[in-house]
C-alpha cells in the first residue's frame, strides 16, 4: 500500500480520466469529488491503490455521471472497509498492468483479471473469486456457428487479455485472416456492430452485459468457446502479506453474504466462487 500521496493525488485523478480507448472531460461534480477524495486521504498513511480498465462492464466501469461503479468496484471497497483502509481506483493502460504493478505505480489489479500459468508466474495471486470463459461474439444473422467457421475471418480481441492468450493457444488462429486487438473490450464489440470484424473473443461477462445493455447491437453468442479460467486479484509477485489481508477480507464478505449481496445486484444472482 502506498504511503505518500502523490500516488493518491495520480489515483484521484482518475475522475477527469477517461477509460484506456480516448479522452472526455470531466463534469464540475466530478472534479469537486477527486478534490474530497483527496482531502479524505491526504491524512491517512494507509491507502490501497487499484489499477483497472474503467471501460470493463459490468466489473469496474463509468456511468452516465462518469462514476466508476461494477461488480469489482463494490467487492473491493467492501473489502477495503473490512481491512480498515482507504481505497483509490486508478484507471491504466491494460496492456502495461504488470509494469505498473512492478513499479509500485499501483498495490493490485482488481478487474475482471483472469488467471493463467504466466500470470501465476508474474503475480502473487488470490483465490479464484468468480468462474469465466472466453466465448465468441457474433452478429445475430452472422453464419458463424461454430469455431471452425473463424477460419478466413477477422477476429477481435482486447489487447493484453486472456481471450489473445486463449486464441493463440487454439490452432484456429492460424487460419484467420487477420486477429484485430482493441484498447477496450467496448471497441472491439463496437466494430462487430458495425461489420468491421467478424467475431470477437471475450469475458462471458463482458459480453452479456454489452447484449443486455446494447439490444440495438444485435449480438449472440455462440455455444462453442475458446475455454473455461477464474477472476483472481494480483499483487506484485512475493507481496503475500497484502494479498493474505485481501483474502481474509475476501472470506469474511463471503462468511457474511456480502459479497453474495454485490453479486446479486450486478448479475442477479449469487456466482462468487467461495
Amino acid at each position: 500500500m502506498k504511503k505518500f500521496l502523490s500516488i493518491l493525488l495520480a489515483g484521484t485523478m482518475l475522475f477527469g480520466m477517461a477509460g484506456c480507448g480516448g479522452s472526455a472531460e470531466a463534469p464540475a461534480d466530478a472534479e469537486n469529488a477527486a478534490e474530497e477524495t483527496a482531502d479524505a486521504v491526504e491524512n491517512t498513511d494507509d491507502v490501497l491503490v487499484i489499477g483497472l480498465d474503467d471501460t470493463f462492464e459490468p466489473m469496474g466501469f463509468r456511468d452516465e455521471n462518469n462514476e466508476l461503479v461494477g461488480f469489482d468496484i463494490d467487492l473491493a471497497k467492501a473489502a477495503a472497509e473490512k481491512m480498515g483502509t482507504e481505497v483509490v481506483f486508478q484507471p491504466i493502460d491494460w496492456d502495461s498492468k504488470e509494469m505498473e504493478i512492478n513499479t509500485d505505480k499501483i498495490d493490485l489489479i482488481w478487474n475482471g483479471f483472469s488467471t493463467s500459468p504466466e500470470r501465476e508466474e508474474a503475480f502473487t495471486l488470490s483465490k479464484p473469486y468468480l468462474d469465466n470463459k472466453q466465448i465468441i461474439l457474433v452478429p445475430a444473422d452472422s453464419e458463424i456457428s461454430v469455431k471452425a467457421d473463424l477460419a478466413g475471418k477477422v477476429v477481435g480481441a482486447q489487447d493484453g487479455s486472456t481471450a489473445v492468450d486463449a486464441i493463440e493457444a487454439d490452432d484456429i488462429h492460424t487460419e484467420f485472416s487477420n486477429l484485430a486487438t482493441y484498447d477496450t473490450n467496448v471497441l472491439a464489440f463496437q466494430d462487430l456492430a458495425i461489420g468491421r470484424v467478424d467475431a470477437v473473443v471475450a469475458d462471458i461477462v463482458a459480453a452479456q452485459y454489452y447484449i443486455a445493455t446494447n439490444e440495438d447491437a444485435n449480438l449472440k453468442i455462440l455455444d462453442e468457446d475458446f475455454g473455461s479460467e477464474q477472476y483472481v486479484i494480483a499483487a506484485k509477485k512475493g507481496n503475500t502479506e497484502l494479498m493474505d489481508k485481501v483474502q481474509a477480507a475476501i472470506d469474511e464478505l463471503n462468511a457474511d453474504g456480502t459479497s453474495a449481496e454485490i453479486s446479486k445486484k450486478w448479475f442477479g444472482e449469487d456466482i462468487v466462487v467461495k
